[in-house]
């Protein structure tokens, strides 16, 4: 008998908006979040070892995405939004089931009076509020496979040199730095969008972040903090 999956968790990310979120989970190592539990399944005891793994698989939805519908062939970013695939040989979210999958590093269990165990985790790839339908210990001697081969996905071939001005980098709270940096030289736009007159604008951590790109570089002109937030 089929069941309709729970939602468990939702996650608190510095991601307000699906622009800037790394292409794969563990790219930015430190962009940090924290998975908040649902009352229902904030038992101590559903928490007891998990810190004895390093990382850790979430199961997720793609929560805006919904209703958009499955579609047998779907365009990557990554190949210039010009070719075809099939969309069981990309990770995008139109598929039969809007579930996702990353891998991230577990920094801690936060056990927190009004929230109960909360996992804190590096490496996150995901919106703030996307629902969480499980957790997974990462077991690397059957989950790692270093020389597989990775298709059209290959590391390192969208990353920029960033020039980041220092007086910009002062508006940003000394935690983000580093972090806004590493998603910058991901390179945040679509593959095929390559307009070096265009300004793009990135939201981290409650900051706006503008930058243009010409060529293999990347440069900041002008950070300021998203009214409303802290």
């Amino acid at each position: 008998m089929n069941k309709e999956l729970q939602v468990i968790a939702h996650i608190e990310s510095e991601f307000t908006q699906k622009f800037g979120i790394p292409r794969q989970s563990g790219l930015v190592a430190d962009a940090t979040a924290r998975i908040v539990f649902e009352r229902e399944y904030r038992d101590p005891a559903a928490f007891r070892g998990i810190e004895e793994y390093e990382y850790l698989w979430l199961l997720w939805g793609f929560s805006q995405s919904e209703g958009r519908g499955y579609s047998a062939t779907v365009r990557p970013p990554r190949l210039g939004g010009k070719k075809r695939m099939g969309v069981f040989a990309t990770r995008a979210p139109y598929r039969p089931n809007n579930i996702g999958l990353s891998s991230v590093r577990l920094d801690h269990l936060e056990l927190s009076e009004t929230e109960g165990p909360v996992l804190v985790v590096k490496g996150a790839d995901l919106l703030n509020g996307t629902p969480i339908y499980d957790v997974k210990p990462y077991i690397a001697y059957t989950d790692a496979h270093p020389d597989a081969g990775g298709g059209y996905a290959k590391p390192g071939e969208q990353e920029l040199l960033v020039d980041f001005p220092e007086e910009l980098q002062q508006k940003l709270p000394e935690d983000l730095r580093s972090t806004v940096t590493e998603l910058l030289r991901q390179d945040p736009r679509p593959g095929y969008d390559e307009d070096s007159k265009r300004e793009y604008a990135m939201n981290y951590g409650g900051y706006d972040v503008r930058f243009g790109v010409e060529e293999e570089r990347l440069t900041v002109t002008d950070v300021c903090q998203i009214r409303g937030m802290t």
